[in-house]
């Protein structure tokens, strides 16, 4: 009984939520697939290059429940969810997972680790900033390591968390979108030295999509 009066409780949680939608996963090793991305308020790792800045104040968004978080992926046919930031780990996600998870969502995140991780999650896509060092307890449960290369430093500093993960992690290089053409050719060729890795692109981009 306790349990199931837990469960109803967290339901009525609330989150500060920036957007959510459907779409496309435009980016790493769920790349074309249907989504529902909920983007949370709330980040204090300050990538000067982030496309989302408006996200980072935590106070500056409405919050809702997490029924309601629910409901509003339950309007759509895709089955993954995806939390988002923002720094989505700021938040305690157990509630929200358990209710996704229990709705018949795949639970995915992105974050760059730098909270301990809260939730039950079906895939972890670890995204490291240089600007605030990461939470070593996301090392053992990354699925995916996705570093941004801003400029030539960021290959040794993607290749700095390897020894540290999983051997199943799937490693990404991801060009930052402002600098692409700088950085793609660069990236190409890191791929094809170190074959361990694989390009991931910002295609939602490319497509013109959310």
């Amino acid at each position: 009984m306790n349990q199931v009066l837990n469960q109803q409780t967290d339901t009525l949680e609330r989150l500060p939520v920036m957007e959510s939608f459907y779409t496309l996963q435009g980016e790493g090793a769920h790349t074309g697939k249907a989504a529902y991305f909920i983007r949370l308020g709330g980040c204090d790792v300050g990538c000067h290059w982030c496309d989302v800045k408006e996200s980072w104040d935590v106070n500056a968004h409405p919050k809702y429940t997490i029924d309601e978080l629910v409901e509003g992926a339950l309007q759509y046919p895709g089955r993954m969810a995806v939390i988002t930031g923002g720094e989505p780990l700021m938040h305690d996600l157990s509630g929200l997972t358990l209710a996704l998870r229990n709705a018949g969502f795949q639970t995915n995140i992105e974050t760059s680790g730098v909270y301990p991780v809260t939730g039950r999650w079906d895939w972890i896509c670890f995204s490291p900033k240089k600007f605030k060092e990461p939470n070593p307890d996301i090392f053992q449960k990354a699925n995916e390591l996705k570093a941004i290369i801003y400029n030539k430093s960021d290959f040794a500093f993607a290749e700095s968390f390897v020894a540290s993960l999983q051997p199943h992690c799937k490693l990404f290089l991801q060009p930052e979108w402002s600098r692409s053409n700088e950085m793609l050719p660069l990236i190409v060729e890191y791929v094809k030295q170190h074959p361990q890795w694989q390009v991931s692109l910002q295609t939602h981009k490319f497509m013109d999509i959310p």
